[in-house]
């Protein structure tokens, strides 16, 4: 590009200079969503939570796991998805809990690979598989299941029905439990069902029309902002 070009959407330039956000500033991806881009927040070795704070998009730690529980997959969220209107309404007809709304955050998103990434706060691409479909006391808060594109172990997975059964329960037992205190009897997490990959696409191109009805389009916003 030459000194003083003025070609570009002033939204990519900026790009040029800094980093983007993982929730707002990277796309999800021209295949989505039969393949889409994930930001990890967590890995399976970590013993405290992290998760991306949404105002400054730095990842942050949350808190210190609280009891034994270590997610078992990789974890992180789907960049502009939003869990509002339209992935409750898709809950909501699943369950027959008809008062359900979305969480207000980004689609979560669990990633399988077989080869030990030692930290988050990374993009990669995945293919989704599936998904848990969970409720957390009135809110929808599905949990994609996708395999990591190329991994050699889970990279030819197609369908959550390809996975071996016992890896579908430790994670449906992690997500039921992680809010759980050891001997208490307070659970706000239910995992209603497992589905496969066709209500996993659904469940993502809702979170992409979910977002851009919140959000719009925040690259056109800016450059309208900044005149570009």
């Amino acid at each position: 590009m030459a000194a003083g070009d003025s070609s570009q959407p002033i939204w990519q330039l900026m790009s040029l200079l800094f980093r983007a956000h993982p929730w707002h500033g990277v796309p999800l991806g021209d295949r989505a969503p039969e393949q889409v881009t994930c930001y990890i927040e967590i890995t399976t070795s970590d013993t405290v939570k992290y998760e991306l704070d949404k105002t400054t998009g730095l990842l942050t730690l949350d808190r210190p796991q609280r009891y034994s529980n270590v997610c078992p997959t990789l974890y992180g969220l789907l960049p502009q998805t939003y869990c509002g209107e339209r992935v409750a309404q898709l809950s909501a007809e699943r369950t027959g809990r008809v008062t359900l709304k979305g969480d207000g955050d980004p689609l979560d998103i669990c990633v399988l690979a077989e080869r030990p990434i030692s930290h988050g706060d990374i993009l990669l691409q995945a293919i989704p598989i599936g998904g848990l479909r969970m409720i957390d006391g009135d809110e929808a808060d599905d949990k994609i299941v996708a395999v990591l594109v190329g991994d050699p172990a889970y990279g030819g997975f197609r369908d959550i029905g390809d996975c071996p059964a016992p890896l579908v329960a430790r994670l449906v037992h992690y997500f039921e439990t992680y809010k759980l205190a050891p001997g208490g009897t307070d659970n706000p997490c239910e995992i209603t069902h497992t589905y496969g990959r066709d209500e996993a696409f659904d469940v993502i191109v809702r979170s992409q029309v979910d977002y851009h009805a919140r959000y719009g389009s925040l690259e056109l916003a800016l450059d309208a902002a900044l005149g570009g």
